[in-house]
């Protein structure tokens, strides 16, 4: 328990060392341009801590994880699953077309379009896993050439003949159903501001990715192939099967990543939906190290920083700053675990050293 506590204030102190560096960077860069670093972090504090702002922040946040934990399935692993973005997009119009053709009961219909969708990313990801296992391809070339794949077959379903329809001056799939909608949950009891409903779908996805590594027999083969192949598959693991499963379960997560936004906003598939996202899930997942509570705070924090933005053009103050933010804070927080883990590991040897030259000589040989 001790050793675990230790673990987890390294990993804290490198987190807060990362943010205090991309602090410093952000704050060098705007004095530079001609702005004072204070007045720009007051500024979006009080914007982003504004009701509306708070929602926003969340609503982002709720995709921003799904993609996360998506690419932190595949991380677990050693996999590189660069390829999240065509899997959600794909699986955001088959599952918005599927939830406007069909009529089903409530509750009957959110599920079946929320099965379809991961059903889709599944799929989408699995041909990721199978060109691996069966002829040597590297994850990271297959899925992000997927991803054009993916773009292609969308501007090809996309259209007014298949399962487009003209909306205004805009080509979507068929709105779906009040039945097949989520209603959003008020963040304040009484005010109009709110929530994705389907925020707690995020909460039910980490929890069964937590419990899932650490406590199944399948969690125990995913992390030791991801440590080392060789000697997991010396052991009895079937190093392939893993890799599809793994490829297969990382799709279907990513295939929810837009789920919040089509029920519970937009209602459609559009030209106009948010892309870009299984990237952005990239960083987040290195900058909460692939673990569900971290993922947590990394997302929200990308959310503010994003949300908080808008307010930065509107006081003439260069919104380049957000990005140079974000991307210093994953170099740094990179550098700093690695930097921690390798501290924790000379620790352990010292540590075991000092237990082994404890043991009186000759004690080995007598037992």
């Amino acid at each position: 328990m001790r050793e675990r506590l230790n673990r987890l204030a390294l990993a804290v102190v490198a987190a807060l060392v990362a943010l205090v560096f991309a602090g410093l960077v952000t704050s060098v860069v705007l004095l530079i341009t001609g702005h004072g670093p204070w007045k720009t972090l007051t500024t979006m504090v009080d914007y982003g801590t504004q009701a509306n702002q708070i929602a926003a922040t969340i609503n982002q946040a709720t995709t921003y994880y799904l993609s996360a934990i998506a690419v932190a399935i595949g991380f677990r692993m050693n996999l590189f699953n660069i390829g999240v973005d065509g899997q959600y997009q794909l699986a955001a119009i088959l599952a918005a077309a599927f939830g406007g053709e069909v009529a089903l009961p409530n509750g009957l219909h959110q599920l079946a379009i929320v099965v379809v969708a991961m059903l889709v990313g599944s799929f989408w990801a699995g041909l990721v896993g199978v060109l691996k296992v069966t002829r040597g391809v590297s994850e990271v070339i297959s899925s992000i050439m997927l991803n054009f794949v993916a773009t292609g077959v969308i501007a090809y379903l996309l259209n007014a003949k298949r399962l487009g329809v003209l909306n205004g001056n805009d080509l979507t799939t068929k709105p779906i159903d009040g039945s097949g909608q989520v209603r959003g949950l008020p963040l304040i009891p009484g005010a109009d501001t709110k929530v994705f409903g389907l925020v707690f779908l995020a909460v039910v996805v980490g929890v069964g990715f937590q419990l899932l590594v650490t406590r199944t027999r399948f969690g125990f083969d995913l992390r030791a192939t991801g440590r080392s192949a060789s000697a997991a598959q010396a052991s009895g693991v079937n190093v392939k099967r893993m890799v599809v499963i793994a490829m297969l379960l990382s799709g279907a997560v990513a295939g929810l990543v837009n789920m919040p936004v089509l029920l519970g906003d937009a209602h459609n598939y559009s030209l106009s939906t948010p892309s870009g996202i299984g990237f952005t899930g990239i960083a987040i997942a290195l900058l909460g190290r692939n673990n569900p509570l971290g993922i947590v705070f990394a997302a929200l924090l990308w959310s503010f920083l994003d949300t908080s933005s808008n307010i930065l053009q509107i006081s003439n103050i260069p919104t380049s700053v957000v990005s140079i933010t974000e991307g210093v804070v994953v170099l740094s927080a990179v550098v700093a675990y690695e930097l921690v883990r390798r501290y924790a590991l000379r620790r352990q040897q010292n540590r075991v050293g000092r237990q082994l030259g404890a043991i009186p000589a000759g004690t080995e040989a007598a037992a």
